[in-house]
C-alpha cells in the first residue's frame, strides 16, 4: 500500500480509469460517502442563489469532479448507494453510458442546473460527459497553469463553485485563477475539505479577492482510513498541526468541514444542517 505526501493512501488510479467501475468498487469498502453527505447543503445553496440572484439554471463548476458523481447526485437526485450497486456490474463501457445517458434523460430536475466539471483526469472527464452527467469539462491543472483563453471561456458565468474533497491537493492558485477568469464576477463557492488539511491559505486568498468564508459547525465523514498505517500517518499530520482528532478521526474516518465564501458585501450565512439524520 502506497501513501502520498500527505499521509493518505494513494489512490490516483481510480481516477483514471475508462469509466467509474475501479473508483466505486475501491471506494465502497471504505465506505466513501462525503458526496451523499454534501447533497443537501449543495441543493439548499444552489436554492438561495437560484431565489436570490433570479437565476433559473445555474452554472455550477464542480473542481475535482472526477466522474461526475456529484453532478449526477445533483442534477438527476441520484445516490451514492444507487451509484455503488450501479458500477459494480460486469458490463462494457458501452453499456454502462447507456445506462447512464438513460438515468440522465428519464430524471429531469424540477429545476435545471448546469454543470461544469474541472479536473485532470481526461478519462473521468470524457465519461462524465459521454454519460450526460456533465454539460462541460475542463481538462486543466490550474495549480501548474494559468487557463487558456478557451478555458477562461469555459468558465465564465459560473454561479457556483463547489468541491467535496481535492481541496488540500488543489490549493488557493486554482481558486484565484478560476475567481480571475470571471471578468469581475463573484461565484458563491463551498468546499469540504478534510480536516487534516489547514484552510487559512485559501481563505487569506479568497478575502484578498473580495469575499468573505464561513465554516459549518458541523464536521463530515468522508470515508474509513483505508489501513490502521494510514489511519497513523494522518493523525501524527493532524498532530502536528494542533487539530484535534479525538473522536473523530482517532475513531477510524476522515472527516470533512464545510466552508462557504460569498462576496463580502452579500450575507454569507449559508445552509446549515438540513432536516436529515446525521451519521
Amino acid at each position: 500500500m502506497r501513501f502520498d505526501a500527505t499521509g493518505k493512501v494513494s489512490l490516483d488510479h481510480i481516477y483514471t480509469q475508462p469509466d467509474p467501475r475501479t473508483y466505486f468498487n475501491v471506494l465502497r469498502p471504505l465506505e466513501y460517502c462525503v458526496p451523499q453527505q454534501a447533497k443537501p447543503y449543495f441543493e439548499k445553496l444552489i436554492k438561495q442563489y437560484r431565489e436570490s440572484r433570479q437565476v433559473a439554471e445555474p452554472k455550477v463548476l464542480d473542481i475535482g469532479c472526477s466522474y461526475g458523481i456529484n453532478a449526477a447526485l445533483l442534477k438527476y437526485d441520484a445516490t451514492m448507494d444507487e451509484l455503488y450497486a450501479r458500477y459494480s456490474s460486469t458490463a462494457s463501457r458501452e453499456a454502462l453510458l447507456a445506462r447512464d445517458r438513460e438515468l440522465a434523460t428519464s430524471r429531469r430536475p424540477a429545476h435545471g442546473i448546469r454543470f461544469v466539471g474541472l479536473d485532470t483526469s481526461s478519462s473521468a472527464l470524457s465519461y462524465a460527459l459521454d454519460a450526460g452527467f456533465l454539460d462541460d469539462a475542463v481538462h486543466a491543472d490550474l495549480e501548474e497553469h494559468e487557463p487558456t483563453p478557451a478555458q477562461r471561456a469555459q468558465f465564465a458565468g459560473t454561479d457556483l463553485v463547489i468541491s467535496t474533497g481535492c481541496l488540500g491537493y488543489v490549493t488557493e492558485r486554482t481558486l484565484t485563477r478560476v475567481v480571475r477568469a470571471q471578468g469581475g464576477r463573484r461565484p458563491w463557492m463551498a468546499h469540504f475539505v478534510l480536516r487534516m488539511f489547514p484552510f487559512d491559505p485559501v481563505e487569506r486568498a479568497l478575502t484578498g479577492l473580495g469575499y468573505r468564508t464561513v465554516r459549518v459547525d458541523e464536521v463530515f465523514k468522508q470515508r474509513r482510513f483505508a489501513s490502521p498505517d494510514e489511519q497513523a500517518l494522518v493523525l501524527d499530520r493532524m498532530s502536528a498541526a494542533g487539530v484535534d482528532a479525538q473522536g473523530l478521526e482517532a475513531e477510524g474516518w476522515l472527516y470533512a468541514q464545510l466552508y462557504l465564501s460569498r462576496p463580502a458585501d452579500e450575507k454569507t450565512t449559508g445552509p446549515q444542517a438540513p432536516n436529515r439524520e446525521r451519521n
